[in-house]
């Protein structure tokens, strides 16, 4: 009685076995068989926000894409948009964890002096219909706004941002993300300011120079 129990028991593990095996190959070929579609699919998407949010371009923004850190152990994703090899825009692949509903994913466009070209809502988890009203009217206020002089904050903290009606913590979450973007681009690009700045000043000292001469 006690062996043929345990046969039973052997054979139950058995079949238990060849089962959990039998489903890992199968979900392990499901994986790889859409891993290259939904990897497409997406880039697609990326691409498609890139066109989006920055002036026209004949480079391949992905081709040089780079990453920045932030302290909270995210990255920022900058995608360079150039035309016949001058920079005509950065779109910046941004988040902000301070969502109502958690993360939200946008591109925001920058013009090389940190102007903003344009935004694009990639992912969020809000409440339905935010994202229609985000995507919509209210990002289109943002449009042409340089953040040296346009606070990235609501009204109610004292920013010049319309907050969308009833959702405060969204819009907070949307200034949040795109002062991001926009903080993270300057910093990159200060040394390439400051060698900038330089070069102008130092061009001009010689202009008045050659004036006194």
């Amino acid at each position: 009685m006690a062996g043929k129990k345990e046969s039973t028991f052997i054979n139950m593990v058995l079949v238990l076995f060849i089962v959990t095996l039998v489903a890992s190959a199968t979900l392990g070929y499901v994986y790889e068989l859409t891993k290259e579609p939904i990897a497409n699919a997406k880039m697609a998407k990326k691409l498609k926000a890139i066109k989006q949010v920055v002036p026209a371009f004949d480079n391949n923004p992905s081709e040089e894409m780079y990453s920045v850190e932030m302290p909270d152990g995210g990255n920022l994703e900058f995608y360079p948009a150039k035309m016949q090899g001058k920079l005509v825009g950065t779109a910046i692949k941004t988040y902000t964890n301070k969502g109502f509903s958690g993360l939200v994913w946008l591109m925001v466009g920058l013009k090389p002096d940190g102007t903003i070209q344009e935004i694009a809502v990639l992912e969020h988890k809000e409440t339905p219909g935010l994202g229609s009203k985000m995507a919509g009217p209210f990002k289109d206020q943002f449009k042409d706004k340089n953040p040296s002089a346009f606070k990235l904050n609501v009204v109610k903290d004292g920013g010049n941002v319309d907050a969308i009606t009833a959702a405060t913590i969204s819009s907070r979450a949307f200034c949040d993300a795109v002062d991001r973007a926009y903080k993270a681009y300057m910093q990159k690009n200060k040394g390439v300011e400051a060698i900038s700045s330089a070069t102008t000043k130092s061009s001009n000292k010689h202009q008045k120079k050659g004036g006194l001469n």
